[in-house]
């Protein structure tokens, strides 16, 4: 804590909460360049740019190394004349040498068209489309829950560290979080779908929907389908943002402002809320963004096992084709979320701490 920031906090003691720490460096230390800031979003987006460009390149050349001829799987493994064959490579373009398939495929992305599908014989970009809202739903619904339970609870478990409820906490978070998703997903549908000894069925193995039902019915049965899901996808990722809030949080405890906050005569639970958490966030407002990118990616062994019709589980069934102009758009897709989500969270920083950037 800086010295400037001492007496700033001591002034405000009568005029209610005082912001301390690293988010008043910006107001008690040297004044920021007018031109720090827009040089360092211009640095960070170029990166990103450049990024996108990599993940361009890597999901042409990526995926030419699965095996698996796609003209088989369009002919369904019925046996054709090389004539025919030589039909489907040249409409989809793989008669072509590889750098001029590599050509036209940047050169249409970059206009927005991510190519036709093998086995839909449809728009990649609409396929995707199609399916995003369903995975936003499954993984947007887990997201808010995560991030908050993982927020609270590692709240909790740092400001009373060492106790019995810090190492339940930490302890179920480590062992959850290191269970794989699809076992997980696999066991809950035995034990909560089939039913396992005197547990009745009580969710859907799988699906979004029952079909048949409009209105309020269907809103109650997508919810149902939902639930196994979500809880799968919550059990897993919520111990991350639990240990990565409570590692930062006990690195801000010993902090002098902390102790210039309490002798103040502020609550406990007031110094916590307004004071240790807040500069404690940057952490997690890392994995917050990197999560939230995640989100348009869906979880695909987790879309998978509970067959939701997502982007997670189009990707599975194109990889398995391969269904080459759809894997490839997909993981652009993917990737490219990921990247726009870490960009946005870097030129957030500089508002959360004023040190960065500078």
């Amino acid at each position: 804590m800086t010295a400037e920031a001492t007496p700033a906090l001591v002034e405000g003691a009568a005029a209610g909460p005082v912001r301390s720490g690293p988010a008043a460096a910006g107001r008690g230390g040297r004044a920021r360049p007018a031109t720090a800031y827009p040089r360092y979003a211009a640095g960070k987006l170029a990166g990103a740019a450049v990024s996108l460009l990599a993940v361009l390149v890597t999901s042409f050349f990526l995926f030419r190394l699965i095996p698996g001829d796609p003209v088989k799987f369009m002919t369904g493994g019925r046996p054709v004349s090389a004539r025919q064959i030589a039909v489907y490579r040249r409409e989809f373009g793989l008669d072509l040498p590889l750098w001029q398939q590599f050509t036209h495929y940047c050169g249409k992305a970059l206009t927005g068209d991510l190519g036709t599908s093998y086995q839909f014989r449809a728009p990649v970009i609409d396929k995707i489309t199609e399916a995003l809202p369903n995975t936003l739903l499954l993984t947007g619904t887990a997201f808010v829950l995560y991030t908050a339970l993982g927020i609270v609870l590692g709240t909790r478990s740092a400001w009373r560290h060492g106790g019995l409820g810090d190492r339940l906490n930490t302890g179920l978070a480590l062992t959850l979080y290191s269970i794989p998703s699809f076992w997980l997903g696999l066991l809950l549908i035995i034990v909560l779908s089939v039913g396992a000894g005197p547990i009745p069925g009580l969710f859907p193995t799988g699906g979004m929907e029952s079909g048949g039902k409009e209105g309020l019915a269907y809103v109650v049965d997508v919810a149902h389908h939902l639930v196994l899901p979500v809880v799968t996808l919550v059990a897993v990722e919520y111990g991350q943002t639990l240990l990565v809030t409570r590692s930062a949080l006990l690195d801000e405890m010993g902090s002098d402002y902390l102790t210039t906050a309490r002798a103040k005569g502020l609550r406990d639970d007031l110094v916590r809320r307004r004071h240790a958490v807040p500069n404690a966030l940057l952490p997690t407002v890392t994995l917050i963004f990197v999560n939230l990118g995640r989100t348009v990616a869906g979880v695909i062994l987790v879309e998978t096992v509970f067959s939701w019709p997502g982007l997670g589980g189009l990707f599975y069934q194109a990889l398995s084709v391969p269904d080459l102009p759809l894997v490839q758009g997909l993981f652009f897709v993917f990737a490219s979320a990921v990247i726009v989500m870490n960009t946005l969270a870097d030129l957030l920083y500089p508002l959360l701490d004023p040190r960065v950037g500078r």
